[in-house]
């Protein structure tokens, strides 16, 4: 082992025994924001993931208990999402020999555009980190959390997992290079998002965006993008506004939900500043100034799902600035 990494190992193997047992909660996401395809996303304080750790005596990573997945995960952390996650930091410090136990609460559904899969990897990345007293920071975890998520779609984008871990808003200059940097959500920006009973498979929604998409549909989403980080950045909710609009991948997504372009209207009408897809969908979302016409936007959406009838689920947030986060920690009796 060189000195170098017996440096950076010390602090943790020193604070092995001053925690036992860890409790996270890794919030769900809205991704891509309309016009942010990939590169833009924010975290909401609800729903989310929870994944406990703790020491043991026999060597590895073991996941024991799954709950909230109808049986669909594996407890091999090889096949898991934040199993993969902590596999790859472990190895990353040369720790793999270390016996940790893993439990994964699942608090959402899959396939809901609401960033299950990243929640996932951050929460067993971020769980496994602090259990061995910090070695890195959250930026850090990034591409530990990112290997756990691509395990499960196979797509490399930060839009989830980075502001699961980082919280707030957060935008991607560059996947590939995981360049990424947060933006100061304003003081009164919130959120109204309803995930409808339908499930839609990334793959599936990725599947039908075009290949090829007209110089005049790019210039025009350039310029929503653009308006929208200098909305946010200057709390310019006019801005803000007028940019949330998506050009190219809501026109072919949207027939992955029902009734859309109704309930995008109702949320309009109830006072959102916009409204698109969450990540791949089935779940939507509004930006709104001010928590009481969130709360208002929510209901009206609400209203067009049930009608049909669907069942959906509201959550209305302030953009959450904290991202994954410990819930309760244990010290050695």
């Amino acid at each position: 082992m060189s000195l170098g990494l017996l440096g950076l190992l010390l602090p943790a193997l020193m604070l092995k025994e001053a925690i036992q047992e860890v409790r996270v909660f890794a919030p769900a996401t809205v991704a891509n924001v309309a016009c942010g395809y990939d590169v833009l996303g924010f975290a909401i304080d609800a729903p989310g993931d929870e994944v406990i750790v703790r020491h043991c005596d026999k060597p590895g990573l073991h996941i024991t208990k799954i709950t909230g997945d109808e049986g669909k995960l594996p407890k091999n952390p090889e096949k898991n999402t934040a199993g993969v996650a902590a596999l790859d930091l472990l190895r990353h410090l040369g720790m793999t020999d270390l016996g940790i136990e893993m439990e994964i609460h699942k608090k959402m559904p899959f396939g809901s555009g609401l960033g299950s899969s990243a929640a996932s990897a951050v929460a067993g990345a971020f769980a496994v980190n602090r259990l061995i007293g910090e070695p890195l920071s959250k930026k850090q975890l990034l591409p530990f959390a990112m290997a756990g998520e691509a395990s499960a779609d196979g797509a490399w984008h930060a839009d989830n997992v980075g502001p699961c871990l980082l919280g707030g808003i957060v935008f991607i200059r560059s996947n590939d290079e995981l360049d990424v940097a947060q933006l100061p959500a304003p003081k009164n920006l919130w959120a109204a998002v309803v995930h409808p009973d339908i499930e839609v498979l990334t793959k599936v929604a990725r599947e039908i965006l075009p290949k090829d998409i007209p110089l005049v549909n790019a210039t025009q989403q350039i310029g929503n993008l653009g308006g929208l980080l200098c909305g946010i950045i200057q709390e310019d909710y006019g801005l803000i506004s007028r940019s949330i609009h998506d050009v190219i991948a809501e026109p072919r997504r949207q027939k992955l939900i029902p009734e859309f372009y109704k309930a995008k209207r109702a949320a309009l009408a109830a006072g959102a500043l916009g409204f698109s897809i969450s990540g791949a969908g089935p779940s939507v979302f509004a930006l709104c100034e001010g928590e009481e016409t969130a709360r208002k936007v929510g209901e009206a959406i609400s209203k067009v799902f049930s009608a049909i009838p669907l069942g959906n689920q509201v959550y209305v947030s302030k953009i959450n600035p904290h991202g994954v986060h410990v819930v309760d920690e244990k010290k050695p009796k």
